[in-house]
């Protein structure tokens, strides 16, 4: 007769302790009769389950069978201390035995041999009692099998366990609510699964792509970083809730490159996900930062230029790109324009020169919301002094400056070394800072005790605008104090990497001013190109609204040049249409945001007495992605711009030249309306 070896003892078959005694025996058994389990199982398996569990009670109750037994399991861990006594059943009870081994805590073991008992030969036969009982067995041992490798933290195990478990009742096709239960499972057990593969080292690369490749699975069904969205997608995610995601994000996001976040927030921010656009800007100044490659950080500025309108305000982290891309010039005015009163208020009051408070701006930004998060990046390594001094950065900078056409400074402006951040900000100064903690504290850390809040991360959501962490007691402007003095050891071939703001006023910041243009009198139009000579529109020709489904290319065109005319006729400041009409026209083709910069910038030129004569024409466009509500356009434009003073004589101008702009559209409505534009894209 075939017989079942059953990996368990007669004490764990019937659950009792070996040092149990008679009556406690059958107390055990009589529980344990009355209180079968009730999952299906035929009636048949459970009075064999019955039957087994009475010859335990009886072995173990009667004395001389009992000592036998004992001095057997004693002599059989003696000789095999690593291998599992078991029992000898007929195959008449394998199912009975089977359930005892599970209901024991033996659900691994009762899952592959319940799943070994379904297989030919000895598969049973169809719509037979023991098939059923075997398939509910496999089913229930399986969920448990797997629950008992989470807790172990073996969430790959426990998955390909519930793979396993799903393709054999496909494959039976006998039970399919229990089928649905294992799949529940399985997707709940998706995040812990990511988590497993990813954290593992990175020699083994095939577990870390699959952990890749399940992360884009998980954020795909949660439709999306910010998902929940709908019922089915929290089910599909295995219910997490946001916050619960949220924890489990940023637990992964340390174990990835700076690289794989790249390529994995890229790919999310293309189908349409702005949450993965703004972690992709991150991500790309967290490699151009750690890695010397100040490109990576102009590719974080564009994209953060084209991502769509949030509450999150842009201007605070495209003054920290600006300045690290040396532009502090520019740098200013987007800090000039931070919409945070409270932010506003800490660079007022910092005791220092406004780029000794940017610096430590961008210091605290890059240390707290930048560079953590990342496997292979330094978090700590947080050195503008390397940044500055880095021949790589160096060399990127002047070539952005002569592909801007960028003018030289002014003689007369002060050079970056020459301010008060090397001067009124001195080693006197620096060194009763770091002596005072009272002055620091109000200075650096007093930032928390007034609630300022500094662009952070908070996934899924944009970010919005948490608290400055507490600075460390070194005083930040003792690196700018070093830094100008890096910066000016490298001589005149760098006085464009950090630009001092000049004596104007500020101004309401642009983005990257592109053409703008009308032209006097007495401008030398023998020295331009034919194709920028172009008429200006008459002031009382109107300029229509776009309001096509899908805008041609000439319509995209003509409102490009719309903006460019009517932006052209504001900045002069010398035509005969009222400002009104002006603005009208800058309305029907941009939002009132950008209508407001070139008021901004009008007002500054008007206060100084300057007037600027430019010209634009646009001489090609082409589409560069389009949606139903979102157009991105790249243009040509043939673009020529002078500054004159109250005397009509030229104090700036940039030479006559093609330029690359890209326009972004979306639709406000029913119309199309320039949403925003990057200038060298």
């Amino acid at each position: 007769m075939k017989l079942l070896d059953l990996p368990i003892d007669h004490f764990r078959l019937l659950g009792v302790s070996p040092s149990a005694d008679a009556a406690a025996i059958l107390h055990r058994l009589q529980t344990r009769c009355d209180s079968p389990p009730d999952q299906g199982f035929t009636h048949e398996a459970l009075l064999k389950r019955n039957e087994l569990l009475g010859r335990s009670a009886d072995l173990l109750t009667d004395r001389d069978d009992r000592a036998e037994y004992e001095s057997a399991l004693l002599r059989l861990s003696a000789s095999h201390p690593n291998e599992t006594v078991g029992l000898d059943l007929p195959a008449s009870s394998e199912v009975a035995g089977l359930i005892l081994l599970w209901e024991a805590h033996g659900a691994l073991e009762a899952f592959q041999m319940a799943s070994h008992g379904l297989q030919p030969p000895q598969a049973p036969a169809l719509g037979s009692g023991r098939e059923a009982d075997l398939t509910l067995l496999a089913a229930l041992a399986c969920r448990d099998a797997a629950v008992e490798e989470q807790g172990q933290r073996r969430y790959e195990s426990a998955a390909q366990l519930l793979v396993e478990g799903i393709q054999l009742q496909q494959r039976m096709g006998k039970l399919p609510d229990q089928q649905r239960l294992l799949e529940r499972d399985l997707d709940a057990l998706l995040p812990f699964r990511v988590l497993d593969l990813i954290s593992r080292d990175l020699g083994d690369q095939a577990s870390h792509q699959q952990g890749l490749t399940l992360l884009d699975q998980l954020v795909s069904q949660r439709g999306g970083l910010d998902g929940m969205d709908s019922v089915t997608s929290a089910e599909t995610a295995g219910s997490m809730t946001q916050d619960d995601f949220e924890s489990f994000f940023q637990q992964i996001r340390r174990f990835l490159t700076v690289q794989e976040q790249i390529d994995l927030f890229s790919r999310w921010s293309e189908e349409g996900e702005a949450e993965a656009g703004f972690l992709a800007v991150l991500a790309l100044t967290a490699a151009g930062f750690s890695r010397r490659k100040p490109e990576c950080l102009e590719q974080a500025r564009g994209r953060l230029q084209l991502l769509p309108d949030s509450e999150l305000d842009p201007m605070p982290l495209l003054g920290c790109l600006d300045l690290l891309l040396g532009n502090v010039r520019e740098a200013d005015h987007h800090f000039a324009a931070i919409r945070d009163a409270d932010v506003q208020a800490w660079f007022v009051q910092h005791p220092g020169d406004s780029l000794a408070a940017q610096c430590e701006y961008c210091r605290a930004w890059l240390g707290r919301d930048v560079l953590p998060g990342y496997r292979d990046v330094d978090a700590t390594a947080i050195d503008l002094d390397a940044w500055f001094a880095d021949r790589d950065v160096q060399n990127y900078v002047e070539r952005l400056d002569r592909q801007a056409s960028r003018p030289p400074l002014n003689d007369a402006l002060p050079l970056p070394w020459e301010t008060t951040v090397a001067s009124g900000l001195g080693l006197q100064a620096l060194d009763s800072m770091s002596t005072s903690n009272d002055s620091s504290k109000e200075s650096l850390g007093g930032l928390e005790a007034r609630g300022i809040r500094l662009p952070a991360l908070s996934l899924p959501q944009m970010p919005q605008l948490p608290r400055l962490p507490q600075l460390p007691p070194r005083p930040f402007v003792v690196k700018i104090a070093v830094l100008a003095a890096v910066v000016a050891a490298f001589g005149g071939g760098l006085s464009l990497m950090l630009r001092q703001r000049s004596e104007a006023p500020p101004v309401s910041p642009v983005v990257k001013e592109e053409p703008v243009l009308p032209a006097p009198d007495d401008l030398d139009e023998t020295s331009l190109p034919i194709a920028t000579l172009q008429p200006e529109q008459p002031l009382d020709r109107p300029i229509e609204p776009l309001t096509s489904d899908a805008p041609s290319d000439k319509q995209l065109e003509d409102l490009v040049q719309g903006w460019l005319d009517a932006k052209a006729k504001a900045l002069a400041g010398q035509t005969n249409a009222a400002p009104e009409a002006v603005s009208k026209q800058i309305s029907t083709v941009a939002r009132d945001r950008l209508l407001q910069r070139v008021q901004a910038e009008r007002t500054a030129d008007a206060a100084l007495g300057h007037t600027k004569i430019i010209k634009a024409s646009v001489t090609s466009v082409d589409v560069v992605s389009r949606t139903p509500r979102r157009i991105a356009v790249k243009a040509e434009v043939n673009y020529f711009d002078q500054t004159l003073d109250r005397s009509g004589t030229t104090i700036d101008q940039t030479p006559a030249g093609a330029l690359t702009v890209t326009y972004v559209l979306g639709r406000d409505g029913e119309q199309w309306k320039l949403h925003e534009y990057i200038s060298g894209s």
